[in-house]
């Protein structure tokens, strides 16, 4: 039992460190990363219950469509002063 119980735990730990290097991997800012024009929301209401750090974003100049991190409260009040 104890085998199953570290092989388990294991798992678990890859998982949460992928997932934690996929998510800091997403780009955080507005702007397309291919010509930096500004990137239209997309609204899924799904994904906003299920992951609510990302957004789906669209460029409307190149169409890159991609999932992009959401900036905490703090950082964009930050960044209008």
């Amino acid at each position: 039992m104890l085998v199953v119980v570290v092989l388990f735990a294991t798992v678990l730990l890859r998982a949460a460190i992928v997932t934690t290097f996929v998510y800091l991997m997403l780009p955080a800012q507005r702007t397309c990363p291919r010509c930096g024009a500004e990137l239209a929301l997309i609204h899924h209401s799904v994904l906003r219950w299920v992951l609510p750090a990302v957004q789906h974003r669209w460029c409307l100049d190149c169409g890159w469509s991609g999932v992009v991190r959401v900036q905490s409260r703090v950082m964009r009040r930050a960044a209008r002063s």
